[in-house]
């Protein structure tokens, strides 16, 4: 049976190809908000690191409504790092968006979605998006598409998908790229999409069952289980089945019912909830992602969702720096890993893991930005934090030591063909592709090991001087490529604690950067700034001038100071080395040794180098 007055789909692309957008327009022209409704642009992004980042973090579901259908739509994240995200919003809806930019075309993170949507067995449909770009170039990125699903293994049924053009800033959609300008509205979007998207199949008398893909919360009923019903029906006071995804089972009453409308969930109702609706459910105060929701009287379990495994890790622990508890208000290993166990109900991505030290963890993630945002959001609530280097994980294949490969795709300037190339070779990169579209930009395919990239991205665009687009997304896995080096220069180390000083920090700018000003508290073992060469260099950024009681003319010079650098988090995790480390308050990011005494840094390094011989 099929229930002819709903479609559910999700939005998958590249990140900033413009899901976000297309949500934005679709909501607007749905006549869902009355006409003085202030929306503010990317209403989906609603957190404040999506806003500032300018991406989409977490996959969030809206309805529209069209004619005499409900449209629920899940905006997925782009970025590969939130994969687990797209698998789950996946497992939520009947067909794909699949939206590629006119100009950039297919790239890794495109790969990636389209990759899961096929696994998937869902009907796409192919929009190609900001055709208004005056560099867009429509039909060479539909032909690019077809390669990315031969690519990828589509078989003869997933290749024949329908294509729509369309500028999501502007709300309009066509069948051709020329009718987009003269186009009123997203009508033919929608109307294609009402064709193409199968509707939610069911069996009829079947009981009832619900997979639990998401969670939320509300300040009034608590915990939400966000779920997609497969089958049969459930309204609110109802008792059902609760099937944990470790095989145990509970009977529970659903307190509160929700349906979405627009940006809004509202309550489902006296008939309650049928197929294919997406449901956010009260009253199941320990319910976790994968457990389902079924009949009292005959519980069926689904299966439980299967997410990729985590390719980085790193270590998260209490802050252990002279500096600790001047700044934070959770401190303690116990709220750390409160909060850690926290993050692991709603966040399938992640692993936690215990270390050799209690009051340190290790945090197993997709990739740096899903590691670092974890971390980011953990300062602002007010955590003090030691985060260490992030590393790939490997595996054993065959009994032989395998790590993680990167596809990584570069647009770059022809003038810097030369720099990048030798910069990833130097990374034990494998060119595959190298495509020149004759304006002067070149765009390049490497397969990388992922521990070559960890520090890459601030590398890369000074290089190009702040042109070059990188993207990149995990691949595989391959044989361990040896030893790499990433980082050519070392760091500036303090030797003491104090307040550093204009007189020492212009001696010590002549021998490298400096990510420290004058007039801020060091320590003995704190980072402060980026040596010209490849050894470590103890050095005094406290040092005062010494005053006498003689005077001359031009004694005292004026000290030009070159601004410090200001390391981002993510720079900052990308920059330090295995010995090194990041001290994380919610208003300072600190860069440091792991072992903070240098002579015991020197005892270490002096038996490493016996060790060797």
């Amino acid at each position: 049976m099929q229930r002819a007055d709903l479609r559910n789909v999700a939005i998958v692309a590249h990140v900033d190809h413009g899901k976000t957008t297309l949500v934005d327009a679709m909501l607007r022209q749905s006549g869902m908000f009355g006409a003085h409704t202030q929306l503010a642009e990317r209403v989906m992004d609603n957190t404040d690191l999506e806003r500032e980042k300018g991406i989409t973090i977490l996959a969030k579901n809206t309805a529209v409504r069209y004619g005499d259908l409900t449209i629920n739509i899940v905006d997925t994240p782009g970025h590969a790092d939130f994969g687990g995200e797209v698998e789950r919003g996946l497992t939520m809806v009947d067909g794909v968006l699949l939206l590629v930019d006119a100009s950039e075309g297919p790239l890794p993170q495109t790969r990636f979605v389209l990759r899961k949507t096929l696994e998937a067995r869902l009907p796409v449909i192919l929009v190609i998006n900001k055709i208004d770009r005056p560099d867009a170039r429509p039909a060479e990125v539909v032909d690019a598409v077809y390669e990315l699903f031969m690519d990828l293994g589509a078989d003869d049924s997933q290749i024949e998908f329908p294509i729509v053009y369309c500028n999501a800033r502007e709300g309009r959609a066509a069948m051709d790229p020329d009718g987009v300008p003269a186009s009123p509205d997203l009508k033919v979007l929608l109307d294609l999409l009402v064709e193409s998207i199968p509707a939610p199949e069911y069996e009829e008398g079947h009981p009832f069952q619900a997979l639990v893909t998401n969670l939320d919360a509300s300040p009034y009923v608590g915990r939400l289980a966000l779920c997609r019903i497969r089958n049969g029906r459930v309204r609110k006071g109802e008792s059902v089945a609760w099937c944990r995804h470790d095989g145990s089972m509970e009977r529970v009453r659903i307190s509160e019912l929700y349906l979405t409308e627009a940006l809004e969930r509202v309550d489902a109702g006296p008939d309650g909830a049928g197929p294919g609706d997406i449901i956010a459910v009260a009253g199941i105060p320990d319910i976790m992602i994968g457990d389902t929701l079924a009949d009292p009287e005959d519980p069926r379990p689904l299966p439980v969702i299967r997410i990729d495994e985590p390719s980085l890790g790193m270590t998260l622990g209490v802050n252990t720096s002279p500096l600790a508890g001047r700044d934070g208000k959770k401190l303690t290993a116990r709220l750390i890993k409160g909060r850690l166990d926290q993050e692991l109900v709603g966040n399938v991505s992640i692993r936690v893991l215990p270390t050799d030290r209690p009051d340190t963890w290790e945090v197993q993630g997709r990739g740096e930005l899903a590691l670092a945002v974890l971390v980011e959001i953990m300062r602002r609530e007010g955590f003090e934090l030691t985060v260490g280097k992030p590393q790939v994980l490997t595996r054993e294949v065959g009994g032989k030591l395998h790590e993680p490969m990167e596809r990584v795709s570069v647009d770059i300037p022809e003038d810097y063909l030369g720099v990048v190339t030798q910069l990833l070779s130097m990374r034990k990169g494998r060119m595959e592709t190298m495509t020149n579209h004759g304006t002067g930009w070149c765009r390049m395919e490497w397969l990388v090991p992922s521990r070559g990239l960890i520090g890459f991205r601030t590398e890369f665009l000074t290089e190009t001087r702040g042109t070059g687009q990188l993207h990149h997304v995990f691949d595989r896995y391959e044989p361990w490529l040896g030893d790499l080096r990433t980082r050519p220069n070392g760091s500036m180390v303090a030797d003491r604690a104090g307040a550093s000083t204009g007189y020492a920090l212009a001696n010590l700018q002549e021998r490298g950067a400096l990510f420290v000003g004058p007039g801020v508290e060091v320590y003995e073992g704190m980072i402060v700034g980026e040596n010209a060469r490849s050894e470590d260099m103890d050095v005094n950024p406290t040092k005062e001038k010494k005053l006498t009681n003689m005077r001359a003319a031009a004694a005292d010079a004026t000290v030009v100071l070159v601004p410090p650098r200001q390391l981002s988090l993510e720079q900052a995790l990308e920059f330090i080395r295995e010995d090194e480390c990041v001290e994380v308050t919610p208003s300072t990011v600190r860069l440091r040794k792991v072992v903070l005494e240098a002579s015991e840094r020197g005892r270490r390094r002096g038996a490493t180098r016996n060790a060797a011989r």
